[in-house]
């Protein structure tokens, strides 16, 4: 029969795909995959929309075409939809940063909570109706920490972030959801690298001085660190002299610029050598009434006020606790320190030693004698503690979520309650199906990233009676 083949001696139906590279078609964007790209259904075939938000009629061109999706781009917009708005980034169709600033932010949070339901249904199997979003207030200009891709284009420098789905760099004087003294510090600097002819990294030749730029910046207590990238290599002394000018340093509110090498051929951003050039070689923050003391290279949330909202549901969730806390995952033990505040005895695990000296520094400075740190991998310590008076766990994991290794052994310390908190939905979903005999109680979507695809999410497992 035509469009058949025998297999095993089972008639199976080909799948014909409906487009070919290079059509031209009509679609109407029907939905939002977790990547924030538009997903059109063209005669039964999946077909991705970069650019497209539901509600959208477009006119587009297929670019690639796979057995089980194709990729378009759109050519013309014929009919916007109503939940579509003016970007005000004027890079935002070239930039990778941002994805979201064309719709609206009510919609932008359908989208995220929307995003956690289907991974929880589709790769955890979990039905779950009840997820609460906590948006932000602030939508703009919320980011504490700007990472700056440098490059050098026909004698030009260019300065911010990459193109999507390419390493060629959009350069850009302002990014509207970073603090606006990181931006002022960053343009500063650009001058000085073009006055002063500082080497630029080629990453293809692998060759050259100045390879990124992070910022880091207090809004609470006015402080801006500055991270040079290199590989192995000093800077001229006059460009240091001017970099490090006492009365510029007070007017962009610099507490310390520091040199981190990294001299690997690879896209990580930092290496494992940071060095002080000027200054101090930390950054104090503050959330809430806590202090914490932050190095360069020491992960912390990039929206302050929306990272007090999340410790503070995690403060809920862990009140009435007599037992101990084990804060898998620690960092530089902003939940431990939160909670430690209250007088709960909490154990932090970090592999990251710097992020751990920042933790001990900033349980010091906050008076704080009820959070200990150990350095290491989880997995090598989480077992020593299935003896012990543990109440509560809290896994905040990479992406790439936990280990089967990590699961098994929460499992047996059988803590009362276990919050996750993740900033990937589909690993989430993926070990909160892996946690036996826990029920889900309440699961919260915090926007730590307006503007953007990325989604945070906070879950409360209590030990069920079975």
């Amino acid at each position: 029969m035509p469009g058949q083949t025998l297999e095993n001696g089972m008639a199976k139906q080909k799948h014909i795909i409906p487009v070919r590279p290079h059509d031209k078609i009509e679609l109407t964007v029907e939905s939002q995959g977790s990547s924030g790209d538009g997903i059109s259904k063209h005669k039964g075939y999946t077909l991705f929309v970069p650019g497209g938000i539901p509600g959208d009629l477009v006119f587009a061109e297929v670019m690639k075409i796979t057995p089980r999706f194709g990729v378009t781009r759109i050519i013309e917009q014929r009919s916007p939809s109503r939940d579509r708005i003016k970007a005000p980034c004027p890079v935002f169709t070239q930039c990778g940063g941002c994805k979201l600033q064309d719709i609206k932010y009510e919609k932008q949070m359908e989208f995220k909570v929307g995003v956690v339901k289907d991974a929880l249904k589709h790769i955890g199997k979990i039905e779950s109706s009840s997820i609460r979003s906590v948006p932000a207030e602030k939508t703009y200009n919320y980011r504490n920490k700007g990472s700056f891709a440098i490059q050098k284009q026909a004698g030009f420098i260019r300065m911010g972030f990459f193109k999507q789905g390419s390493h060629d760099v959009i350069s850009t004087e302002r990014c509207g959801i970073l603090h606006d003294p990181i931006n002022d510090a960053k343009e500063f600097i650009r001058e000085l690298l073009i006055k002063h002819q500082v080497s630029i990294y080629d990453e293809k030749k692998h060759l050259g001085l100045f390879r990124e730029l992070v910022i880091r910046h207090s809004q609470t207590t006015n402080q801006l660190l500055v991270g040079l990238v290199t590989t192995v290599g000093d800077f001229s002394e006059e460009f240091l002299e001017e970099l490090t000018n006492k009365n510029t340093c007070r007017k962009l509110s610099i507490c310390g610029i520091v040199q981190n090498i990294n001299s690997q051929k690879t896209n990580v951003i930092l290496g494992k050598e940071t060095r002080v050039l000027w200054g101090q070689g930390e950054l104090n923050e503050q959330l809430g009434n806590l202090k914490f003391q932050l190095s360069l290279t020491s992960f912390f949330q990039v929206h302050p006020e929306q990272t007090i909202r999340l410790l503070e549901i995690i403060g809920e969730w862990a009140k009435d606790t007599s037992g101990r806390v084990l804060d898998a995952f620690c960092g530089i033990g902003a939940i431990s320190l939160w909670l430690g505040q209250s007088g709960m005895r909490v154990v932090g695990i970090e592999e990251l030693p710097q992020a751990v000296l920042d933790a001990q520094a900033s349980a010091k400075k906050n008076s704080i004698d009820s959070c200990t740190f150990i350095e290491g991998k989880v997995e090598e310590h989480i077992r020593k503690f299935k003896e012990q008076d543990i109440e509560i766990i809290i896994l905040d994991p990479p992406r790439k979520g936990c280990s089967e290794w990590i699961i098994k052994a929460v499992s047996e310390i059988r803590p009362k309650k276990i919050i996750y908190v993740s900033c990937n939905p589909s690993t989430l979903a993926r070990d909160l199906a892996r946690i036996e005999s826990y029920d889900i109680k309440d699961i919260a979507v915090i926007d730590l990233f307006p503007q953007t695809q990325h989604v945070e999410t906070a879950a409360l497992l209590t030990l069920n009676n079975s």
